[in-house]
């Protein structure tokens, strides 16, 4: 309380009793007790006045802010705070306009990869359909017998003919 301990406490008792006598020491702490409790009381209720008085004058706002700014890990903070308060946020500003932008951007590239993929599989199949004739022109030329003379008229036949041979000799 004012730097007493207990044994000085015990000594300003026993003095007490003795000054004061024992009938007449319990009122004399009730009294004393009492005023001390109107004397914190004052001293609290000063306190909230001289609280309330720098809250009116705005300059609880401004001890704030400067130990905001002296603060940069709560300055941080607090700029973190501001931008995830839910009660700004407007749904259909900026967030809106990139997804379409994002829809608008992948239905592009979902029709281009698949142009790309139909162009691809025509020429594959183009590609299946010509090999798929030249094995029937090799095959109708053997049987006729005259092989050499055709190969010979179309480079692309002869130089299949090798692997068709191969191919044929393997299925044997």
């Amino acid at each position: 309380m004012f730097g007493m301990g207990w044994t000085e406490l015990l000594l300003i008792g026993i003095v007490a009793l003795i000054v004061v006598g024992p009938k007449d020491l319990p009122v004399l702490f009730r009294n004393m007790g009492q005023f001390v409790g109107k004397a914190r009381g004052m001293a609290r209720e000063f306190s909230r006045a001289m609280e309330d008085a720098a809250d009116q004058s705005g300059m609880k706002d401004a001890t704030d802010a400067l130990r905001g700014l002296s603060n940069p890990k709560k300055f941080g903070l607090d700029k973190v705070k501001d931008a995830a308060d839910f009660t700004k946020w407007e749904p259909g500003s900026s967030t809106a306009k990139l997804a379409e932008d994002r829809a608008e951007a992948a239905k592009k590239i979902h029709a281009a990869s698949a142009e790309k993929a139909t162009k691809r599989r025509e020429a594959e199949a183009a590609a299946q359909a010509d090999k798929t004739a030249q094995d029937a022109a090799k095959a109708a030329a053997k049987a006729t017998g005259s092989g050499a003379s055709q190969a010979d008229a179309t480079p692309d036949a002869g130089a299949a003919a090798p692997q068709a041979d191969t191919a044929g000799d393997s299925k044997a």
